[in-house]
């Protein structure tokens, strides 16, 4: 998998930095753009959620660089949110609410270079989380 990491590191950092509160944020965009999705994160409170996806937002970005680690990682991750009732058209949702919440606090400088960065690396995400709840 060829990433561009240090688009992706930058990008992050600098969008962590201009809004700390950025996974709560994601949350509003998906829910405004799929409110079916909404149902489907009671388990927990949203700010708990928020915090685990910039913790795993975070750790793959720290990861890039060991496919074994993602690979791993990435695959539990899918085989687990198969028992929350995840479908593969959700990751969909989830990567346009995930790139309008990076682009919005990004501002001007989400580039073409960052978007297609982010895209990519969704992308392998999707792909890895979905093989592995394929096995579950």
């Amino acid at each position: 998998m060829s990433l561009d990491a240090d688009a992706l590191r930058t990008s992050f950092e600098l969008v962590v930095g201009r809004n700390p509160d950025l996974t709560l944020r994601f949350y509003d965009h998906l829910f405004a753009l799929h409110p079916e999705a909404r149902p489907l994160f009671h388990r927990s409170p949203r700010e708990a959620q928020a915090k685990m996806l910039a913790e795993a937002l975070a750790a793959v970005l720290d990861h890039l660089d060991d496919a074994a680690w993602l690979g791993a990682t990435l695959h539990a991750m899918g085989a687990k949110h198969v028992g929350y009732g995840v479908t593969a058209p959700m990751y969909g949702w989830v990567g346009e609410a995930l790139l309008k919440t990076l682009a919005e606090a990004a501002g001007d400088d989400w580039t073409p270079r960052v978007e297609g960065a982010w895209v990519g690396a969704f992308g392998a995400i999707r792909d890895l989380m979905l093989a592995g709840a394929a096995t579950a």
